[in-house]
Order: C-alpha cells, then structure tokens, then sequence
C-alpha cells in the first residue's frame, strides 16, 4: 500500500536523495474511517521543516487527494506522508535535482496500542544519548539513526519504550513519543531547541493546558525531575495520549490529568 507522487508504486529510484542522504521529512498522520486528523497540524509541521532544510513546499490540496485516497476506512489507521528533495545531485550537493519525490503509505492501526492507552507503558532509560543538533532540531527529518540505535539497545530489555537523554543528562522525550509528566498543579514537558522531535500530538496538548489554564512548564530537566511526579505520560499522532505505568524500577498511577486528555481527543 504504497504511492509515489500521485501513482501506486512500491519502488523508487537508487538515486532519490533521502535513500541517498536522508534528505527530506516525513509526519504519520491518525487516520479514523478515512479522515486525517489534525490535517493542518501536520501541515504546519512540514512545512516548518521543508523551510528548514530548503525543500519546495508541495501543493498540499493535491497531496491530501492523495493521503485520501490511500486512507484506510478502518475505525483507526495510519499514514506516513515522506518528502525527499528528488533525485539526482552530486555529492552532498542539492543543486542539478529533480523536484522532490512524495511517497504516501497506510498501515493498519497497531493492534497493542489500545491495550497501552488504557493499561500505560512501562519505560527504561536509554543507554545512548542523543547528540545536539540545534539547526534541526524539532523537526522531524529523515535522519533517524540515533533513533534506530537507541531503540536496537533498548529491545535487549523487556520495556515498552525507553527515556532518551541528551549528551549533557537532560530529558528529551522516548525513542517513539514526546513526554509529560504533572507534578501537583503543573504541567511539564522537555524544552526541543537542541535535540529531539516537536509532535503534532505535543502542540495539540499544550493548546489544550492553556485553554485550561493549567500551568505549563518547557524547561531542561534531569531524570529527578520526571521520577517525582504524580502522572506521566507520553504522546504521539498514533499512539494518542498514553499513561506511563513505571520508569524502571518507579511506578505511577494513571492520572486524572492523562484520562482528560485522552477523553478530549477522542472526542
């Protein structure tokens, strides 16, 4: 179930210059019965990192025919819309390239996804750290590997998902899903301006704290930080809202502030 610029495929070509470098972005998108959801959420992240990294906007009226086109009409499903900069280029060089490739596929919803949304996760920490990136962090581009290599060494361990730090011991988010966590009336999440991705999900949650006026703090803060808290959770377009049932060797109750959040994005 793939599609490559408007047309069904399951190939492209060896010179495409995200297979060749990594050069493009991507987001997967909640589909229910055929609908996307958050559709200009996904957009404003796509652009925000086409901008970034100098690749062409598309004509996202043209590719929503196309996402809609290969949505599934399952109650729950998903899509990833991936944008590489084209083909061709010499070197590491984006001048003499084509125009960029978008390549759409559907997948069922994961099957174990709705026991985690109402039974939680339990999380390790991971071993590897991310590195710094401040040009693109945030965005979600196509470079993934510390995200592959952070996940290989955590599926040696029996955890759901592991807590990524970043070089200097700072939480960042999971290997699959930003993090939040509430400590008494406040609301906390890991400040993204160095490493790590901005979910659409995580926008969608802070917009909701602040029509509740629920105090929000984005900040830097060690692994003491997140193991006091009262709830945790994690986020993802997926996955939803998520409750966190232990970190290692600490467990936590399943919040009232997580069970709000998810009825409202249900709704």
């Amino acid at each position: 179930m793939f599609m490559v610029n408007g047309v069904r495929s399951d190939s492209i070509s060896l010179t495409d210059r995200s297979f060749q470098y990594g050069d493009g972005c991507f987001t997967t998108m909640l589909t229910r019965h055929g609908q996307i959801s958050y559709w200009d959420l996904h957009i404003q992240r796509m652009n925000a990192c086409l901008d970034a990294i100098h690749i062409p906007r598309p004509n996202w009226d043209t590719n929503k025919v196309w996402l809609t086109e290969m949505a599934l009409s399952d109650d729950k499903a998903g899509l990833k819309l991936h944008i590489s900069r084209g083909e061709g280029g010499r070197g590491y060089s984006p001048t003499q390239v084509t125009s960029p490739n978008v390549t759409i596929s559907a997948f069922h919803y994961p099957a174990h996804y709705e026991q985690w949304r109402q039974q939680g996760v339990e999380l390790g920490i991971c071993q590897l750290r991310l590195g710094h990136n401040p040009l693109l962090a945030g965005h979600k581009h196509n470079n993934r590997l510390e995200q592959v290599l952070l996940k290989a060494g955590l599926e040696q361990q029996s955890f759901d998902d592991g807590i990524a730090l970043d070089i200097d011991g700072y939480v960042i988010e999971t290997t699959m899903a930003n993090l939040f966590w509430r400590k008494e009336d406040t609301l906390f999440t890991p400040l993204i301006d160095r490493a790590g991705v901005s979910g659409v999900m995580r926008r969608v949650i802070l917009e909701w704290a602040s029509k509740q006026n629920i105090a929000v703090q984005i900040g830097r803060f060690k692994l003491p930080d997140l193991l006091d808290a009262d709830e945790v959770f994690i986020s993802n377009s997926i996955l939803g809202v998520t409750p966190v049932r232990s970190i290692e060797s600490k467990s936590f109750d399943i919040g009232i502030t997580t069970k709000r959040i998810q009825e409202m994005i249900d709704s």
